[in-house]
């Protein structure tokens, strides 16, 4: 006798079919939550820990920034991005997703990654892609180098690497203490800062990392007015605002975008009309230091800058191309502000903005 033969059997036969129908889906119910019961009584329901300890976290960097920050924490990737910068060699046998401003999401999805890593600047065009295909991101902020360090702790403090974080921003501490001590007092140069593409160039704020280096050697960006990261102004507003140095960068492929500054300044005939280029104070800084993201090699861009600004480097008038390198590569910057052997200790940044998470 089944469950159902339980029934009484003392109502009319229709009713008597209802009354069953309804113990079936009672009775089925029931078993079904028995049987969720039971599974869930063999699976963990927590992924990320077994028998209390973390597991690895699968993290994709999406650009060459972001791995570097990775490496200063010693996490594990298990994908980088297609760059034409050197990541570090941990990395270097990892699959490749793509370029940091259009990584290959199928490719993605495939790896199954715990967290995409990726800078604040980029974050439209990148969260709805991440979004799309269900995979969570933290995009950290590279704007400044202030924001380079905040997003050290908050990657420090969310994948157990704290106390690596928290000694790079010590050392970060410590070099600006030292550097700043090195420039109290002088006169701050108001600086009108270019950052160039092929063809083309805008101004960048102080809002922007390359904007940020400048304000922390203690230059006056002459469009410190502005609230955006980079704008356009045309050249009869530059000559307006009267700068005591012109700085000119650029966003990618350096060599072609210097061989433009120099034809724009030779052809260009307002160029002339600048106290800095009559004055030979026109500078091309070194496309690794001065990019749109901030890096480790801060230090040594600030020894450009107070060169630059202090120590009376030579310029020119911006008619040919000719980059600055106050401190030589295969260096490291040190507190007291000389240089190291490459196997010396690192100094590094600190950071500031708050850090904004996806899906």
């Amino acid at each position: 006798m089944t469950v159902f033969d339980c029934i009484p059997n003392m109502y009319s036969t229709s009713v008597h079919k209802q009354i069953r129908s309804v113990w079936y889906r009672v009775v089925a119910f029931c078993c079904a939550c028995f049987i969720a019961l039971a599974c869930t009584s063999c699976v963990n329901q927590h992924p990320e820990t077994a028998a209390g300890v973390p597991a690895e976290d699968r993290l994709i960097a999406t650009s060459p920034a972001v791995a570097a920050m990775c490496d200063k924490l010693d996490l594990n990737l298990i994908g980088i991005p297609k760059t034409a910068f050197t990541l570090p060699e941990r990395y270097a046998d990892l699959p490749v997703i793509g370029p940091p401003m259009g990584p290959d999401m199928e490719f993605v999805a495939k790896l199954h990654p715990s967290y995409l890593l990726s800078p604040l600047s980029l974050q439209n065009d990148l969260l709805p892609r991440y979004i799309a295909i269900g995979k969570p991101s933290i995009f950290v902020d590279l704007n400044s180098v202030d924001g380079l360090y905040d997003s050290l702790m908050y990657l420090g403090n969310k994948f157990d690497r704290r106390a690596q974080a928290q000694q790079l921003v010590e050392q970060y501490h410590q070099f600006m203490n030292t550097y700043q001590q090195s420039i109290a007092g002088k006169p701050r140069p108001r600086v009108l800062l270019l950052m160039g593409v092929p063809g083309s160039y805008i101004v960048a704020t102080p809002h922007s990392y390359v904007g940020s280096l400048v304000a922390l050697a203690g230059g006056e960006n002459v469009y410190s007015d502005s609230d955006e990261l980079f704008l356009n102004a045309n050249t009869e507003d530059m000559l307006a605002r009267d700068p005591d140095i012109i700085l000119r960068t650029s966003h990618a492929l350096p060599d072609e975008v210097m061989a433009m500054f120099a034809q724009e300044f030779s052809t260009n005939d307002i160029w002339k009309h600048f106290r800095a280029v009559k004055e030979q104070r026109v500078y091309d800084l070194a496309y690794d230091r001065f990019g749109m993201s901030a890096t480790f090699a801060y230090p040594q861009a600030l020894f450009d800058l107070r060169a630059i600004f202090y120590e009376h480097a030579h310029g020119t008038s911006g008619n040919q191309a000719k980059v600055l390198d106050a401190q030589p590569r295969g260096t490291n910057a040190q507190a007291d502000g000389t240089a190291s052997p490459a196997n010396g200790a690192d100094i590094s940044p600190h950071t500031d903005r708050i850090l904004k998470g996806g899906n």
